[in-house]
């Protein structure tokens, strides 16, 4: 898919009405149910892949490994041969001192990647090792760079911003999407526990659209993390903004794996244990979660009847 085809594709759901929904994925099995479910795109990130490892997202910060090789690793192998319909961007960690941007972005290029993802990001370091980064010339506008260079290679280009002054810089590149990162997500087991109010995560994305609206009033305007991790939430974001949509991880990938997992292994321990009347309370319990009452009803007492035959 050329860049002049995701952003028609990309602007005919939001004239339509629609929302677009990025999926930040570590594992191809992700990255295939993300899009059987409607994801417009599908962001290889390292953060996802050391959340697949049951690690928190905070790990991609550290020098665990390679962030380049590792998204370059299981997005090529895992991703990229199962996804057929919806656009594959690199998540680049632009501060790597050890790669020439223009000639890693062409081979990203060469390799198919439709696009790039700024992340790893200095915009989530902060305090002395920001400055002592900034010091060393491995700053938040190396990523800038990365995003003018991914745009004239007429590469997609998802921009992750902190501010009104990352946004502007960002838009300036040409960045095909501006995506206000509200910090890592919260929730779950190992969700951030320190993150911003939806009231004030809302008050910072309007003011950064302000910005976006007086450079580029047409760039596709997205969110991602913080305190807006379920549907509510991101219906809560969207009222009364520009917002086009909303780009999650661990909302896709952690959250929903972590609560399924548990409930499934816990049914299965108890299974064959349940006294009758246990059993009448979770045929109550199921009621309440069907709509078919009848058609449920039916099922379970039939279920009931065998066992006490």
């Amino acid at each position: 898919m050329t860049r002049e085809m995701i952003i028609e594709q990309f602007l005919r759901q939001v004239k339509l009405g629609n929302h677009i929904i990025g999926v930040a994925s570590g594992a191809g099995s992700t990255a295939k149910y993300a899009e059987q479910g409607g994801a417009d795109f599908l962001l290889a990130l390292n953060a996802g892949k050391f959340r697949q490892m049951g690690r928190s997202s905070l790990a991609a910060f550290l020098p665990f490994c390679n962030s380049n090789q590792m998204v370059l690793e299981f997005a090529f192998k895992e991703i990229k041969p199962v996804i057929k319909k919806i656009p594959v961007f690199f998540g680049l960690n632009a501060t790597d001192p050890t790669i020439n941007l223009e000639n890693y972005i062409e081979q990203l290029k060469e390799l198919h990647f439709e696009g790039i993802n700024n992340f790893p990001t200095v915009g989530l370091i902060d305090g002395q090792y920001r400055e002592a980064l900034e010091e060393m010339g491995y700053s938040y506008d190396l990523e800038v760079e990365a995003i003018r260079i991914a745009h004239e290679k007429d590469l997609f280009t998802v921009a992750f911003v902190f501010d009104e002054t990352q946004a502007k810089a960002m838009l300036l590149a040409g960045a095909d999407i501006i995506c206000i990162h509200l910090g890592f997500t919260a929730g779950g087991m190992l969700g951030a526990k320190k993150v911003l109010s939806l009231e004030v995560a809302k008050s910072k994305v309007q003011n950064i659209l302000a910005v976006c609206d007086a450079i580029r009033p047409n760039v596709i305007k997205m969110i991602y993390g913080g305190p807006v991790k379920m549907p509510v939430d991101v219906q809560y974001m969207y009222s009364d903004t520009k917002l086009m949509g909303y780009i999650g991880g661990s909302s896709f990938e952690r959250i929903p794996s972590e609560k399924s997992i548990v409930n499934i292994t816990r049914a299965f321990k108890i299974t064959g244990t349940l006294s009758e009347d246990d059993l009448m309370v979770k045929m109550l319990e199921g009621i309440t979660k069907h709509y078919d009452y009848v058609h449920f009803l039916r099922r379970k007492l039939a279920v009931l009847f065998q066992s006490t035959w």
